[in-house]
């Protein structure tokens, strides 16, 4: 699917990329969540035959081969429910997986039963794929045995749904966008002709979408949200759920950063290191974060953005900040792919920490030619990141791979910031880069657990 996007024009908003659902995974359990729930909606409008209804999901790809370790299976409970992954409460997914597999009744939207038993009516084909993207789903609605619907949907990462021709399912209603763009290079232009920074820039076309104080609420939601997981995150002991049986550390962390009675210069690393931690490990908990752009990568714009928030930054600042991570993320949604599973963690921590290193960027007052360096040097070194989760879990190495792409970003940032804005590779350049490795890569490294170090850690 990546390939073509980048001759469509420039649809999204911001507010695509930064949304609030559960974890652990914006492609697994967020974009399942979602096509179930339409699915449900298109039955129900259609109208329900009489006789004896059974709903079947087949996973293909990556959903097949990692869902039951991403939480795809109760997600498709909730979203048959009509539950959506911006208001549904986290600890009911676990209660309503039970409820069905004990009854083997699911209520469409909590409304007609069916007969519906997750561990028999849930197949997975990770062997197999469906042809527009990796993580493909088919809905069938038999009747009395029979077959009498198939809905085909993908879950093509960030939590977007599209539908079995590639149409995304939801799609803002807006008008005309002022300033497109299509490319890094014509987002620069733009700002130049324009006199805007890139902030500046991306608010004015977020006005095609809702009205500017709509756009800032929401921002200010966004923001608050990403903080309040990485306080969950900082104050919850325990173990995480799965067979690996991995503890949280990000608690633990924050004590010992706290019990500190000074800094050795790099202080401030360490945090930023805990508080991507803190989110990541709410994430693999299936609580709520943030999609930024993805779950996997949920921890690295927050844990940047709070290092800002905690050197002083203003809720205007902070808007600032991720209307310009928005603007890079932007690019890489449209023109290649955020995707584990269709172009490896290069297009989920990869694109994550290049937006992170453009919003701190403009909060350190980088020009626009700056921002882009910063974003671009971020994932000039991220290329190739494969995604290789163990156990199927969004855990090892998710977790820690989040601390080290926010870490980067600081550093991207802080090296574009000692320049002037001129640099060999552009960004532009890089994403096409990023976009060929992940056509090019084996699809083991890419959210099967087939390779890397989910084969090669043996104790999981």
């Amino acid at each position: 699917m990546a390939n073509g996007r980048s001759e469509q024009a420039m649809t999204l908003s911001v507010l695509d990329l930064f949304t609030i659902g559960v974890g652990p995974s914006s492609s697994h359990t967020v974009g399942p969540m979602r096509a179930a729930r339409n699915v449900a909606g298109a039955w129900l409008t259609a109208g329900l035959p009489r006789g004896d209804k059974r709903v079947r999901v087949e996973l293909y790809g990556s959903l097949g081969a990692t869902g039951p370790g991403h939480g795809t299976p109760a997600a498709i409970v909730a979203g048959l429910r009509g539950a959506a992954p911006e208001t549904v409460d986290p600890e009911q997914l676990p209660r309503w997986m039970t409820d069905v597999s004990a009854t083997g009744q699911l209520p469409l939207l909590d409304a007609d039963p069916v007969r519906f038993t997750p561990e028999q009516d849930i197949l997975a084909r990770g062997a197999e794929r469906l042809p527009v993207h990796p993580n493909g789903m088919r809905f069938l609605l038999l009747v009395d045995g029979k077959p009498w619907d198939e809905q085909i949907r993908y879950s093509v990462g960030g939590g977007t749904v599209v539908d079995a021709a590639g149409r995304p399912l939801l799609r803002r209603e807006h008008g005309p966008i002022p300033h497109p763009y299509r490319s890094a290079d014509s987002l620069l232009a733009t700002c130049r002709e324009a006199g805007m920074s890139v902030w500046e820039l991306t608010m004015a076309n977020e006005g095609a979408f809702r009205p500017r104080t709509d756009t800032e609420a929401a921002l200010d939601e966004v923001a608050s949200a990403m903080r309040l997981s990485i306080e969950r995150g900082c104050r919850t002991d325990g173990t995480l759920p799965g067979a690996l049986g991995v503890p949280r550390r990000a608690a633990r962390l924050r004590r010992q950063l706290e019990s500190r009675s000074g800094e050795d210069g790099l202080h401030e690393l360490d945090w930023i290191s805990t508080f991507a931690i803190a989110v990541n490990e709410e994430n693999a908990a299936g609580a709520r974060v943030v999609t930024a752009p993805t779950n996997g990568a949920a921890g690295i714009v927050p844990a940047v953005l709070e290092h800002c928030r905690r050197r002083g930054a203003d809720a205007q600042a902070m808007r600032r900040f991720l209307l310009t991570a928005g603007a890079i993320g932007i690019l890489y949604k449209e023109t290649a792919s955020v995707s584990g599973a269709e172009v490896g963690c290069q297009g989920e921590v990869g694109s994550a920490c290049s937006m992170a290193a453009a919003g701190l960027a403009e909060i350190l007052g980088g020009t626009t030619e700056q921002i882009e360096n910063a974003a671009e040097i971020a994932m000039e070194h991220n290329l190739g990141l494969t995604c290789d989760p163990v156990g199927g879990l969004v855990q090892v190495p998710c977790i820690e791979r989040n601390a080290l792409g926010a870490v980067k970003a600081v550093t991207a940032a802080r090296m574009a910031l000692q320049g002037d804005g001129s640099h060999i590779v552009s960004l532009d350049q890089v994403i096409r880069t990023m976009r060929d490795i992940g056509a090019d890569m084996h699809v083991k490294y890419k959210e099967t657990s087939l390779g890397g170090l989910a084969v090669n850690v043996i104790d999981c």
